[in-house]
């Protein structure tokens, strides 16, 4: 099975759903709110620099960070993805370029490099190699830029019967899409796990700097099973804000369920 043909379609048949979906929340986001989190919006100056958004969906966080001052390019694998981020686009004024591809095609495809290169939440167990990732990632930072990620903790998906270590064969499932207005239709996913070090490692590989590693016992999505809701007053660099984080326990433990990685192109 072509992975790369199969997670297409998955994601081409997903984003009518999304973009009607509350989890979203398109219709917040043209009326002026931002789909950005507090973990990367604590950590992140974008303004005046350029941006590269792999793994961009149909551009909500990319258009976030063009709000917020970035010159924006976002990459992702569906067509029907990256139409969507197009009409988003103009539909909030806002000035950015979408384009369609892999991510292992990015130096191909993309020929500008880029002061700043992020991607967040559940991106890279799309991709069967992290090295050749953190190298697209290299390849597309000027001297001295930053990488910035931050994703979902591999530890959380153990108790969801995945495996913490990476393996050569790729999960294969027919599964529904995560957000609430998710109909029973279900589609093929090919996807991979990875551990905590194949991800450090690769981006150390790659000749990248790390700058610094972060885990957090909470997700900003309700997105997992067995999830309990909390409020708290977070501070960011425009204002104080209420946001909402979902967190498990186990035994009276709380679990980490994400992690942010900045790390730096030496120059």
């Amino acid at each position: 099975m072509d992975y790369l043909s199969v997670n297409q379609q998955g994601w081409d048949r997903r984003v009518q759903t999304h973009v009607t979906s509350d989890f979203y929340d398109v219709a917040g986001f043209l009326k002026g709110n931002s789909s950005l989190q507090e973990i990367e919006l604590a950590h992140l100056n974008v303004v005046g620099k350029s941006l590269l958004h792999l793994q961009c969906h149909f551009g909500l966080d990319t258009l976030s960070w063009a709000r917020l001052g970035a010159d924006v390019t976002g990459v992702d694998l569906s067509p029907a993805a990256i139409t969507q981020a197009r009409k988003l686009a103009d539909q909030a004024d806002l000035k950015a370029e979408f384009i369609c591809s892999d991510i292992y095609s990015v130096p191909e495809t993309v020929k500008a490099e880029f002061e700043l290169v992020f991607t967040s939440y559940g991106a890279i167990v799309w991709l069967p190699d992290l090295d050749k990732w953190a190298q697209v990632i290299a390849n597309k930072l000027v001297a001295g830029g930053q990488f910035y990620m931050v994703e979902f903790h591999p530890a959380q998906a153990i108790f969801e019967g995945y495996s913490y270590f990476h393996q050569d064969a790729p999960d294969v499932e027919d599964e529904v899409t995560y957000t609430e207005n998710a109909s029973d239709d279900t589609n093929t996913f090919m996807s991979w796990s990875h551990s905590l070090s194949d991800v450090i490692n690769a981006l150390i590989k790659a000749g990248l700097e790390i700058n610094s590693f972060d885990e957090f016992a909470f997700s900003p999505y309700n997105c997992f099973e067995g999830l309990t809701e909390e409020t708290v007053a977070v501070e960011l660099p425009l204002a104080t804000e209420q946001r909402k984080r979902y967190f498990i326990e186990q035994k009276g433990q709380r679990l980490p369920l994400t992690y942010a990685i900045s790390a730096t192109k030496k120059a």
